[in-house]
């Protein structure tokens, strides 16, 4: 029994623990991560056209590294729409303070705490104009949008809210960043269902730990948040803390 428990925590080591650690000196060592929420940027990271120039629909997800030390191990995402024609775009996040759901709180392709944002979906034209009534109903029935409902770890967060939607609207075909902490959780009614892709079986003890086997979301080990896996459909490694190594996870 002794040497079968050794064997898990030198798993969980390796997997885990020296992937977070080797991170966290990494970004303990740069001098770019801003102190305060009032000192980071938070502007335009110029992803996005701007309305005058891109008539056409478009559907984004986005994700950024959250600030200060939880960036060692972390992101979090947000989903942008606009329908064809339309004078803006309208930006959801979950957060953890003022409405449960905001609408337009931030520039939609902004800095998240100084932390330019990364693409993990993009849809245009007349696929991105069909989503969007999806996307605006699956926001709607988000059921963890009241006050207090809100958890950073393990959940549900930001990263749970974005992965409803991904899951309430499986077309969008994207799998969110191994760093999205949260986006696996699932009450412990719900221990095993499918993934957000509906592409495959996830089971979750709650955001504690969990397995993930889908043609999207590939294979993923989740322990105490911190994911480790392997994209086989767009061959990547995804390792805790440093995030997704490889192919880029969308087609452009």
């Amino acid at each position: 029994m002794m040497v079968v428990l050794s064997r898990i925590l030198l798993v969980i080591i390796g997997l885990f623990i020296l992937p977070l650690s080797t991170h966290a000196l990494w970004w303990t060592l740069r001098e770019d991560v801003a102190p305060n929420w009032r000192a980071a940027d938070w502007s335009s990271a110029k992803l996005l056209p701007s309305v005058s120039q891109a008539p056409q629909a478009i559907v984004a997800v986005y994700a950024a590294r959250v600030g200060r030390w939880r960036g060692i191990f972390a992101h979090h995402t947000w989903i942008v729409v606009k329908e064809a024609g339309a004078s803006q775009y309208t930006r959801y996040d979950k957060v953890g303070w003022g409405s449960p759901v905001r609408t337009n709180g931030w520039a939609p392709d902004g800095r998240w705490f100084g932390n330019a944002p990364h693409p993990v979906a993009l849809i245009e034209g007349e696929d991105a104009q069909r989503l969007i009534p999806q996307i605006r109903e699956a926001v709607t029935t988000y059921p963890y949008a009241a006050y207090g409902s809100y958890n950073a770890w393990p959940g549900p967060n930001s990263n749970t809210f974005v992965a409803h939607v991904l899951r309430s609207v499986p077309e969008l075909n994207a799998a969110l960043p191994p760093t999205a902490l949260g986006k696996d959780w699932r009450p412990l009614q719900d221990l095993v269902g499918l993934t957000p892709s509906r592409t495959g079986v996830q089971i979750s003890l709650a955001g504690y730990a969990g397995l993930a086997l889908g043609w999207v979301e590939g294979i993923e080990l989740d322990f105490m948040g911190l994911v480790a896996g392997i994209d086989i459909r767009r061959p990547a490694l995804k390792i805790p803390a440093w995030g997704r190594i490889g192919m880029d996870p969308i087609t452009w």
